[in-house]
């Protein structure tokens, strides 16, 4: 096909998806199904028009999903208005750290005894299929900063989080398949840099540069007058925060996360210190963003207010987050169902089952056993775990830092066919189990 003619496809796929987006969202299959399904339509199991290798292009692989999941963070964490001594937020830790070295460890086991790899290997397949995709995951995670809803809560946070358990247990496995022996001056070493480092100096560092840069833009724009559409700051927030940190050792991911957190607690600030007096006691719980227009800029020209200057901030990063990030996941799913046909692998599917059904709920429902939640969250947090980005993103990791030969393809075969798994079942089943839930609410409501 030629470019125009790819042109042309690109164009109308997204004009379908555009045109179809309010069935999407009350039927069972989800915008990232369909982008999975075109994929498949276009590679050799169909059409055959389209021919992409992840192994073949890991390099790219992982830079394209680096940027889409610090964006995805980065919207995450501004998204999470919620006081940080919340309790949504320690069932996020709960979820995101001893749930993750529970599932993690238990499909390392799996891996090795029924498959057959070797034990680095394993604790990579491991680390790369545990974790709750944070890009994916926007399906089920917070809608706005007024969203206060528990389980969307813990499932955001647990998003954002749990890369800071799961990345340090690949780097790890990458060591011992590089030849490093299990030691106590490894795992010393290993535990100085990959987890405490990497972790605090991710959530410091990142959450710093989200709070400064977020409180001189609204001073900025405040003593200019300036309402105009400012979009590079959330890329610019994005970029510093993910390349400092990563420059310096630490988790860029977390670092992104930790960024919009920041940036959500100078809107905080700003909000508590200079709220108007004129604002109604409804408007006075809401975000700043919440407070402006977008659309009618001009009304707001030449109003000093600091609250209004941070809603134009916020809202503006909010915005330019969100396309980047649907428009990066769109095309890794397009790209996830083209390799497809190279990596299908009965494994994957039959692993991919006993995690979804036993392994991550069993965790879940280990690590909540005293957190208070009511039975059928901890059941639905358990089954909504969904893989995507992610994964592709420690794979291609994996490959571009020297994991490879024949037990590595067919690692990388059955993790593919996972995720593919995942974004099929979880994503058709997301949406029916959510409006269940939401019925059930407005019904103890209203017998309150």
């Amino acid at each position: 096909m030629s470019f125009l003619a790819w042109t042309a496809a690109t164009g109308g796929l997204l004009l379908l998806m555009s045109l179809a987006s309010g069935w999407i969202h009350r039927g069972p299959v989800t915008s990232f199904g369909l982008f999975l399904i075109a994929g498949i339509l276009c590679g050799p199991w169909a059409f055959d028009v389209l021919h992409i290798d992840i192994v073949t292009h890991s390099e790219a692989v992982a830079h394209i999903t680096e940027i889409t999941m610090a964006a995805s963070l980065f919207i995450t964490g501004l998204k999470l208005r919620l006081p940080l001594q919340n309790n949504c937020w320690h069932t996020g830790l709960r979820l995101a750290f001893p749930a993750m070295l529970l599932t993690v460890g238990a499909m390392t086991l799996l891996a090795h005894w029924l498959v057959g790899l070797d034990w680095p290997i394993a604790l990579a397949f491991g680390a790369i299929v545990a974790p709750t995709d944070p890009v994916l995951a926007s399906l089920i995670s917070v809608n706005d900063a007024q969203d206060d809803d528990s389980l969307r809560v813990a499932i955001s946070s647990e998003a954002g989080m749990n890369d800071g358990s799961a990345l340090p247990l690949l780097v790890l496995a990458l060591l011992l398949f590089n030849g490093e022996s299990l030691s106590g001056s490894l795992l010393t070493h290993w535990g100085a840099k990959e987890v405490i480092w990497a972790i605090g100096g991710g959530l410091v560092i990142g959450f710093g540069l989200g709070r400064l840069i977020g409180i001189l833009a609204t001073k900025l724009r405040n003593a200019n007058g300036d309402v105009a559409p400012n979009d590079f700051l959330a890329l610019a927030l994005i970029a510093l925060s993910y390349s400092l940190v990563q420059w310096l050792g630490a988790s860029g991911f977390l670092a992104a996360f930790a960024a919009g957190l920041g940036l959500r607690r100078a809107e905080l600030g700003v909000f508590r210190r200079h709220q108007p007096e004129d604002l109604s006691e409804d408007e006075r719980v809401l975000p700043s963003e919440a407070l402006v227009n977008p659309n009618k800029r001009l009304a707001h020209q030449g109003d000093n207010s600091m609250v209004k200057s941070i809603g134009f901030v916020v809202g503006d990063a909010l915005s330019f987050g969100d396309t980047i990030e649907r428009l990066l996941a769109a095309g890794m799913m397009v790209v996830l169902g083209v390799t497809l046909a190279q990596h299908w692998n009965l494994y994957g599917v039959l692993l991919g089952l006993v995690l979804f059904v036993v392994v991550r709920p069993l965790a879940v429902w280990l690590v909540t056993l005293r957190a208070g939640l009511p039975l059928g969250q901890r059941l639905l947090i358990g089954w909504l775990g969904i893989r995507g980005i992610g994964s592709l993103n420690y794979i291609a990791y994996a490959w571009t830092h020297g994991m490879e030969g024949p037990q590595m393809e067919i690692m990388t075969n059955m993790a593919l066919t996972l995720v593919v798994c995942s974004v099929v079942i979880h994503g058709t089943t997301v949406s029916p189990l959510l409006n269940w839930r939401q019925r059930r609410l407005e019904a103890l409501q209203r017998k309150v």
